[in-house]
């Protein structure tokens, strides 16, 4: 296949929330078509009003790392330009949070806090990916609508929360080093780099937070040494060796398979996840195959995953892979009607 050319597909959370809750409601196998890699276009751009907005992990209790209980939200109330006049949600900010640590805003009103939303605010990303968002009474509104929850809960600042996603792939093979076919779509079998969530269980793409005035393509890097390479215990000539093996896959051709609103447990009325899900893939296998995959950080586990339909991953992450499996025509499912049609 050779070095794929760099295609950025900003694909609108209107897209991935109503394809998400159309999942939601038809039978496991089934698969929207409408989300197919080819079928994805910029034009489906945000903001796009005959389009239901829906999440549905932003809407689950208890709120992750707590007991609170969010106020309950129909779906037909989710959206804000539904009027609600008797919504009441919880407000809830986590105490790591209000402790004030380096990575959190203040409260809206403590002295000296004027935040710049959708702006960029010093060394702090206030703008969305998705556009303007609402400011109401000082505080930035979800752009995808009701949580039953006010205030940042675990987030720590308002409004977006930006986060990379690195996808790192490589192929399946055999002991001969042959790509391996799944025997019933007989499309080979794509892998990628997972780690364990040690705060929920849950599997996961290793990706994190981006650092204040950091650029997205250091965070993607950095926050895959920490999370599926353990970095940080690392000795500085055991970094500089993993370094210099990871520049080659990091410095090459790469896509962007995802940008902008996250369905994410943690997300609040006034804080929600944003990310950028970028895809390094290893063609030949000759750079990861020798990298030492070792949890760090925030990962209990990490190994290399076959990637199919049957995945189940934290927040977002499966739709994610999903287009990737797609880009790289590789195997998703072993029922022909869900696979994607030029």
């Amino acid at each position: 296949a050779g070095a794929l050319p760099r295609a950025v597909a900003v694909l609108s959370f209107s897209v991935l929330v109503s394809a998400r809750a159309a999942a939601q409601r038809r039978p496991a196998h089934s698969n929207l078509s409408g989300s197919c890699w080819s079928q994805l276009h910029p034009a489906n751009m945000f903001n796009s009003y005959n389009v239901k907005f829906h999440h549905s992990k932003a809407l689950t209790s208890p709120y992750p790392g707590s007991h609170i209980e969010r106020s309950q939200v129909p779906e037909d109330k989710v959206g804000w330009l539904t009027e609600w006049k008797d919504y009441n949600p919880v407000e809830y900010t986590a105490k790591s949070v209000l402790a004030g640590p380096s990575w959190a805003d203040p409260q809206i009103n403590d002295d000296g806090f004027s935040p710049k939303f959708n702006e960029r605010d010093g060394e702090v990303e206030r703008k969305s990916l998705n556009g303007l968002y609402v400011v109401e009474n000082g505080r930035p509104r979800n752009p995808v609508g009701r949580t039953g929850l006010t205030g940042r809960g675990l987030l720590g600042r308002w409004g977006p929360n930006h986060a990379a996603d690195p996808v790192v792939t490589r192929w399946k093979r055999d002991g001969s080093g042959n790509k391996v076919a799944h025997p019933v779509s007989g499309k080979n079998i794509l892998q990628f780099v997972a780690i364990k969530r040690r705060d929920c269980g849950e599997w996961a793409i290793p990706g994190g937070m981006v650092d204040p005035g950091e650029k997205i393509t250091a965070t993607l890097k950095r926050e895959f040494e920490e999370e599926a390479l353990n970095s940080l215990q690392k000795s500085p000539e055991e970094k500089a060796k993993l370094e210099k093996q990871l520049h080659k896959l990091f410095s090459q051709e790469h896509f962007v398979v995802y940008r902008g609103y996250v369905d994410d447990p943690r997300n609040t009325d006034n804080a929600w996840m944003e990310t950028e899900a970028v895809n390094y893939h290893d063609e030949t296998g000759e750079t990861m195959d020798n990298l030492p995959l070792e949890a760090g950080d925030d990962a209990g586990v990490v190994k290399w995953v076959d990637i199919s339909e049957k995945l189940e991953l934290y927040a977002s992450h499966s739709y994610f892979i999903r287009l990737v499996t797609e880009k790289w025509g590789a195997h998703w499912s072993e029922n022909p009607g869900s696979e994607c049609h030029e």
